[in-house]
C-alpha cells in the first residue's frame, strides 16, 4: 500500500503577495492573541527573508526565531523593531459596540 507524502501546514508557503499579507495580518490582529501575532510576524519574516530582518532590526536570526515562534509574546521593544522592519505600523480605532 503506498502512502500518501505530505508536508506540514506552513502559512509562508501562502504568502505571496503584499495583499495576501495585509489580509493575514488583519486577521490575526482582529483575535487579539500577542503570541499569535509574534506567529503571524514571524510567517511574514519568514516568507520575506529573516536574514534581511535580522539586519533591518539589529537583532540575531535566533533571535528573531524564538521571538517570532509563537511559543510567546515578544517583548514590546522587539516587537516594534520588526513590524517596523517589516513595513507595518501599528493604528488605533475605537472598538464598536458589536466588538
Amino acid at each position: 500500500m503506498n502512502k500518501a507524502k505530505t508536508r506540514p501546514f506552513d502559512m509562508q508557503n501562502y504568502l505571496n503577495s503584499e495583499q495576501d499579507i495585509e489580509v493575514y495580518l488583519q486577521v490575526v490582529l482582529e483575535d487579539g492573541d500577542p503570541a499569535l501575532l509574534a506567529a503571524a510576524l514571524g510567517d511574514i519574516a519568514r516568507a520575506r527573508g529573516m536574514t534581511q530582518l535580522a539586519k533591518d532590526t539589529g537583532l540575531s536570526r535566533e533571535s528573531l526565531y524564538k521571538s517570532l515562534s509563537g511559543d510567546r509574546a515578544p517583548n514590546s521593544d522587539t516587537l516594534f523593531k520588526v513590524m517596523h522592519a517589516l513595513g507595518f505600523k501599528f493604528t488605533m480605532q475605537p472598538l464598536t459596540e458589536n466588538s
